[in-house]
């Protein structure tokens, strides 16, 4: 996981990481001209492809952002099922040395890159294999390579045929992160467990074990925006999403723990460092909230007074595990999905179908990848020294109950009563 600031330039495209060659940047925001700035000059104009999910109007917009920069392609994601959006946020970088990947949770617009809490995943430098090698060789214990291939195929882009081909030729085997893919399509059978939150179920299921007491382990969900859930809990997060996220091994019945979710509420992002502007970026609107009023029972704030981050609002999202003295994780899952049914599918038809309407990526951490049973959290993530070996969490734990007058942050509504930390007032027009 990475802190935020000007990471972007400075370090992720820098020459230290590598002699870069070409790159792909898969994103839902661009600001083309921005990142193209991101750039250091020596790698400003190696090829760059784009993969997006915009059509008709914002896709004209998005190529015409691109007009002057004769070395940037772009790449429509298919989205065939309506209200599904290309969330995904990746980076494939190749390099005269290697490749890498980035799974990350930024757009490439400058205002997520300034005062927002973001996260990353990095993957080392992968270097390419011997002339000669199977197409299998490389994999990681976590089977990473495939799961990537398997990812990027399901775009059937003709454009990413070479992408694919050239991360056969690598040696992956480094990797200690399992992929969690969401890919829009409907799917049966055994085809149910590859995408979304049944992918993720039948990771915990496969490669986490039954702690002792587990059932008073709360299960922690933090995100940046909210999809409908339907009338009631049970409908879809109790009765489907609440299941993946209590996996633990391979033990079947068990009582549920609690389940805590975090997302700012109207006070977070009145005082945060953007004022209410920031919550221009968490996208709840009034039409979903009125409809499912119950959910804001689960509600926290947003808190992160360890890490310093408090005031710079949430665009990371996390989902975790977590001990009852709040010490240890059971597992943790930085990602793009938010707190949607769109984002990580929906049984249908008497739960032989799963519907998955977007693409998102996150990564898994397993302490079983590592050889550990379960990961100690930092407490103590300041100054970030390489010695401590704790488990950054980007919010302050045990997390913070919205009081009786929290209300969660709906972005399409007036907030005029107090001015935020810039003196303004927010009136969506």
């Amino acid at each position: 996981l990475s802190d935020n600031g000007d990471i972007f330039s400075s370090d992720i495209l820098s020459p230290l990481f590598g002699t870069l060659k070409e790159s792909v940047q898969f994103n839902y925001c661009f600001d083309i001209p921005w990142m193209v700035k991101q750039f250091p000059s020596e790698f400003r104009h190696c090829p760059v492809l784009i993969v997006h999910g915009d059509k008709r109007e914002a896709k004209a917009r998005l190529l015409q952002q691109g007009q002057p920069f004769p070395h940037v392609r772009f790449c429509q994601a298919k989205l065939d099922i309506a209200f599904g959006t290309h969330h995904t946020k990746m980076m494939l970088l190749w390099y005269e040395e290697g490749f890498r990947v980035i799974i990350l949770t930024s757009n490439l617009i400058r205002a997520d890159w300034y005062q927002k809490t973001q996260g990353m995943w990095m993957s080392p430098l992968f270097p390419r294999l011997p002339e000669g090698s199977s197409a299998s060789s490389g994999e990681s214990s976590t089977f990473f390579k495939r799961d990537l291939l398997e990812y990027l195929a399901s775009y059937r882009a003709p454009e990413l045929e070479d992408w694919i081909q050239r991360i056969k030729e690598h040696d992956l085997s480094e990797t200690r992160v399992y992929l969690v893919a969401s890919t829009p399509g409907r799917y049966v059978g055994a085809d149910m467990e590859r995408w979304g939150h049944l992918r993720l179920r039948k990771l915990l299921y496969e490669h986490t074990n039954p702690i002792p007491g587990e059932e008073r382990w709360p299960v922690i969900g933090q995100f940046s925006s909210i999809g409908s859930m339907g009338m009631d809990k049970s409908k879809w997060l109790a009765g489907e999403f609440q299941r993946t996220l209590t996996t633990l091994g391979k033990c079947s019945l068990r009582p549920d723990p609690i389940m805590h979710l975090l997302y700012p509420s109207v006070e977070d992002v009145r005082i945060s460092l953007e004022g209410y502007p920031a919550g221009g970026s968490l996208p709840y609107s009034i039409q979903t909230a009125q409809k499912q009023i119950w959910l804001h029972s689960y509600f926290h704030r947003w808190k992160a007074s360890r890490t310093g981050r408090s005031h710079a609002m949430p665009h990371i999202k996390t989902y975790m595990r977590v001990s009852p003295d709040f010490t240890q994780l059971a597992w943790f899952l930085v990602t793009s999905a938010n707190l949607s049914k769109a984002a990580w599918g929906a049984l249908e038809k008497n739960n032989t179908q799963m519907m998955v309407r977007s693409y998102e990526l996150g990564v898994l951490y397993v302490p079983s990848a590592f050889n550990m049973k379960t990961f100690p959290i930092d407490t103590n993530p300041f100054p970030a020294s390489s010695s401590t070996s704790g488990f950054p969490v980007p919010f302050d734990l045990p997390p913070t109950s919205y009081s009786p007058k929290d209300q969660p942050w709906i972005w399409n509504i007036p907030y005029s009563q107090e001015p935020d930390t810039h003196g303004n007032i927010w009136v969506p027009s």
